[in-house]
């Protein structure tokens, strides 16, 4: 299938944008996209099946599909949830759902759905020439991405995005959540030094939230009464230099 081109949003005032990064090393920029953009990849997420499992132990990382899960027992269930929750509590733990994207620009147009599209509009001159100018990183070449769904349970413990060898210059969390309460949860939190939190963003719909790498950052669980999924695209702004 084929899609629409993806826009950024031409009401966007990029310089009072790039005075709010300068200022703190991070912005929340609400409607990003023209709007009909945002709608169609929300439909295409909630109507995928490619959705994964991810969860972590240690350096490993565990996935599980949607018939995987729903084949696992009660005790199985619980089991999982009991060995996620006891690293959590001292280490770093995450447990969500994802939809990759290859980094490869030729897979992404081979594929050619919704979510490739943007993941090829973010590495686009027109996306990459508004993150160059709003984080002042002109060593930003292209991005990549993955769609992510937290539901209830689903969290993500504090880590900073500085991973040798990755070239990550900056992180974005692109949000596709309509009228999201932040009694739910997912909230995406800023941490200072001392353990308080210094800036939390809750989920919006067509908002881009960029943030500078390195920087302690987190999501917070999901609560077992929210409404929907919290779903995003996410990933990092990277140059081709060597570290």
């Amino acid at each position: 299938m084929t899609t629409a081109p993806y826009r950024l949003n031409p009401a966007l005032d990029v310089p009072a944008i790039e005075r709010e990064f300068r200022r703190s090393g991070r912005v929340h920029v609400e409607e990003f996209l023209d709007p009909g953009c945002a709608e169609r990849l929300l439909a295409f997420l909630k109507a995928s099946r490619d959705w994964l499992l991810i969860l972590n132990q240690d350096d490993k990382v565990f996935e599980l599909d949607r018939d995987a899960r729903d084949a696992l027992s009660d005790e199985a269930r619980r089991d999982l949830d009991t060995a996620v929750h006891a690293t959590a509590r001292y280490g770093f733990q995450y447990m969500f759902e994802t939809v990759r994207v290859p980094d490869e620009e030729s897979l992404r147009r081979e594929r050619a759905d919704a979510l490739n599209g943007f993941a090829s509009f973010l590495s686009s001159e027109e996306a990459v020439g508004f993150f160059r100018r709003v984080t002042g990183r002109a060593a930003i070449a292209f991005a990549d991405a993955q769609a992510t769904a937290y539901g209830p349970g689903h969290f993500l413990t504090a880590h900073d995005d500085l991973v040798p060898g990755k070239n990550r210059e900056a992180a974005y969390v692109y949000g596709l959540s309509p009228a999201w309460s932040a009694d739910w949860g997912g909230l995406l939190l800023f941490h200072r030094a001392d353990g308080h939190v210094a800036e939390a963003y809750v989920p919006r719909f067509n908002a881009l939230n960029l943030f500078a790498v390195p920087q302690p950052h987190s999501v917070s669980l999901v609560a077992p009464f929210a409404a929907s999924r919290r779903y995003s695209v996410t990933g990092w702004l990277r140059s081709r230099e060597e570290c």
